[in-house]
């Protein structure tokens, strides 16, 4: 409390020098810009609010309980299913295996609640693996709580920056601190915004990351070179947190399940089941669930039921009562993946004002640019689409910061996706039309413990609630009353250090930024996973063979991925690995090395394997947004002078060397044999062919051709195999003219 206290006075002392200062300004400039008086009003709704707060707070318990050891090592999935069909009544069943319901399975089963989780698709393949990737408190939540004198809101931001402190430490492998700069175009604005980003540490007390600190200039320029310099007065850096989503959700489940609990993805709940309670009172009392891969279907008994649906909260409502009113409002949110030269390794970018009143982020991930996000109503669907026009939105908003030498060009988009936001209104109250700020609980007369709304950053907070609730809602008899997750490590953060891809390197033989991709992304487990690893006949790096050249991805992870109850290919590209994520078209490529590797782990037939990578490749094309990559090249122009038409054709003819009209996969085979690539992959060729015939129809055709170049040249495609192929064929065939056109006199080399 001291400390608390302590930093409160003396950032509320910094905060009142920088008001005085920006009234003194705008005072004596007489600026049209109404801002000293918001400023100084801003300041005592700080000072209001965080008293009035800590007043109504009740004194925290400081004695924290230990929680328990991990009993076990990880079950294979199938005898977490025998668990689930032995019959057996469970304590608490949860349906979701989103972040919220991973959270709610690790709670209940650390309190010693026998335990159960079933998940329709995989772990994390909703809304929880398509996140901004943050894990903050919300800065325009804290202006909106402070201006409007909002405590409701002010509290969600309190208990989201405490959490955010909570995650850094209970996963330090898979969250590390992020500096996120608020660039300033507008002298008076730098007193507003430092004012307000300061407040956002005020508001985190002790368990704050770091401390912003204002830059001139110079100093943002040199931090982030990329930005634009013209009319840049300065820039506010401040601290949030980043994560792998995906793999975070996973950690959380994988977690539960080492503390005892059932964990199942691909299994969906077909119907709740009730009974009276001998009150005549008619209580749920399990479900009917089916396993996709096993295709059987039994029951689950349960004393309790969870709701942990996200965005699908409103369809397990409904099994529970057909007449319940809908809660969920949802809204789609895309994002954007541009190449890692956009932003700097270490800071992202906020855009605290696009053209349309949204907040836009740019930030590094995973040695990739992430942009977004849009906020738009759209349909409740299990495969969310990004489109054209949200795309080019976020592309547009993002030019307004970079300078000139970036130029932002729709063929360097890497993927796209779109993930649903499931906000609601909350059935507690009398008033549903309104949308809840927070998180919701709520408990049906059936005793349906559904939870709804919040956001990643809550999730542990949003599972303790839950399972308060469960606990008291159907009298359930923990062994511990109070949670324990905010002092356990999660998955792999165990043993973890900073400096632990050294042993990886140094022990195993593996490539530096292997090692390290595996520390980050399993923590203590990297030692497991590299023990799968198959020797590549190098001299280095002995073992680890990626099954793609640009990524750090290695071939052991697919095994291991199986362990983590992987069961498909798109639960292994998206959210074991995070390749489609980043680039659609590497995991495109990756394919049929990751379906063979899956094959041999869960013993796949031939039309099996075939069956995944039409459905992967399914999944890409519509949710990672390789078909409105594609369809944008479509949309293009041809935009190219009588000279370039010209050539293109002359290179186009070269490689149709039978004059069919049209390029085949044959061609383009004969073509790179010419330059030495005589052992490219049948899978290959077909990926050259891909890239270029928008007609689908197996060939490229002349207009596809110079379609393509066009798109190259306006900057819409960064990069196509087969233009530089073309490119080649030209060059060679005028060296071999050239030969046949100097004779030997005239060269000089005669007697």
């Amino acid at each position: 409390m001291t400390s608390r206290m302590f930093k409160f006075g003396v950032t509320a002392a910094s905060a009142c020098v920088g008001s005085v200062l920006a009234s003194y300004t705008l005072d004596r400039w007489n600026s049209p810009h109404v801002v000293g008086t918001p400023l100084v009003a801003c300041l005592s709704n700080i000072f209001f609010i965080h008293i009035f707060d800590i007043s109504l707070q009740n004194q925290v318990n400081n004695s924290t309980q230990r929680p328990p050891k991990r009993k076990r090592t990880l079950p294979p999935r199938a005898d977490q299913i025998k668990s689930l069909m032995s019959g057996e009544e469970f304590d608490v069943l949860i349906i979701g295996g989103g972040a919220t319901g991973a959270g709610c399975a690790l709670d209940s089963v650390t309190r010693g609640l026998k335990t159960a989780l079933v998940e329709l698709d995989d772990f994390a393949s909703g809304t929880s693996s398509r996140s901004t990737k943050l894990i903050h408190g919300g800065v325009r939540y804290l202006q909106k709580a402070i201006l409007g004198l909002d405590l409701e809101q002010y509290r969600m931001v309190k208990e989201a920056l405490a959490e955010r402190a909570t995650m850094l430490e209970s996963a330090p492998h898979l969250t590390h601190p992020l500096p996120i700069m608020l660039p300033v175009y507008t002298w008076w604005q730098v007193p507003y915004y430092w004012v307000g980003i300061k407040a956002y540490d005020l508001v985190a007390g002790d368990r704050n990351v770091k401390s912003s600190y204002y830059l001139s200039k110079k100093d943002a320029l040199e931090l982030f070179p990329m930005l634009k310099k013209d009319k840049l007065c300065g820039a506010i850096v401040y601290y949030d947190g980043q994560q792998d989503d995906a793999r975070m959700c996973l950690a959380v489940a994988l977690t539960a399940a080492r503390h005892g609990a059932t964990v199942c993805n691909h299994v969906e709940v077909k119907e709740l089941l009730k009974k009276d309670d001998g009150t005549g009172k008619q209580v749920l009392c399990g479900a009917k669930v089916k396993d996709h891969i096993s295709g059987k279907e039994f029951t689950v008994k349960a004393k309790c039921i969870v709701n942990a649906a996200g965005p699908f909260t409103d369809s397990i409502r409904k099994m529970d009562n057909p007449t319940v009113k809908s809660i969920c409002c949802p809204s789609s949110g895309v994002h954007i993946v541009l190449p890692g030269y956009y932003s700097p390794d270490q800071m992202g970018l906020l855009d605290p004002s696009t053209s349309d009143g949204r907040v836009i982020f740019f930030l590094p991930w995973q040695r990739q640019t992430i942009a977004g996000t849009t906020d738009l109503p759209c349909e409740i669907t299990h495969t969310p689409t990004p489109t054209e026009d949200e795309i080019q939105f976020i592309l547009s908003e993002i030019k307004n910061y970079l300078n000139a030498d970036v130029e932002v060009r729709r063929g360097d988009v890497l993927s796209a996706w779109s993930g649903i936001r499931p906000l609601v209104s909350d059935p507690n109250k009398d008033d549903t039309q309104s949308l809840a700020r927070n998180h919701i609980v709520h408990v049906s007369p059936s005793n349906l413990i559904t939870i709804a709304g919040g956001k990643w950053t809550t999730y542990r907070a949003m599972a303790e609630h839950t399972i308060d609730a469960a606990i008291k809602a159907c009298n359930l008899k923990p062994e511990r009353a109070e949670a324990v997750t905010a002092y356990l490590k999660i998955e792999g953060g165990q043993g973890w250090t900073p400096t632990m891809y050294i042993r990886l390197v140094q022990d195993f033989g593996l490539e530096c930024e292997v090692a390290q991709h595996l520390a980050k992304s399993y923590g203590d487990r990297a030692f497991a996973v590299s023990k799968m690893a198959s020797l590549t006949g190098k001299r280095w790096p002995i073992i680890g063979n990626r099954i793609h050249p640009e990524f750090p991805y290695i071939d052991a992870e697919i095994r291991y991925g199986v362990r983590e109850y992987a069961c498909t290919a798109v639960d292994m590209i998206a959210r074991r690995l995070r390749l489609a994520f980043l680039n659609v078209q590497a995991a495109q490529e990756a394919l049929p090395v990751i379906v063979d590797i899956m094959g041999e782990e869960l013993q796949w037939s031939k039309d099996e394997k075939e069956r995944q990578i039409k459905a992967a490749t399914e999944f890409l094309a519509n949710e990672m947004g390789h078909t409105v990559n594609r369809t944008s090249k479509e949309r293009i122009p041809i935009k190219l002078s009588k000279e370039e038409i010209q050539t293109y054709i002359k290179r186009f003819q070269l490689i149709d060397k039978d004059k069919k009209g049209y390029v085949s996969i044959n061609d383009i085979r004969r073509a790179l044999k010419t330059f030495g690539e005589g052992d490219v992959s049948g899978e290959q060729l077909h990926e050259i062919l891909r890239e270029i015939d928008t007609n689908m129809n197996g060939q490229v055709e002349l207009d596809e051709y110079l379609q393509m170049m066009s798109a190259i040249k306006t900057g819409d495609v960064a990069y196509s195999r087969f233009a530089r192929m073309a490119e080649l064929e030209e060059q060679k065939h005028e060296a071999a003219n050239l030969k046949t056109k100097i004779s030997v006199d005239r060269s000089g080399g005669g007697l």
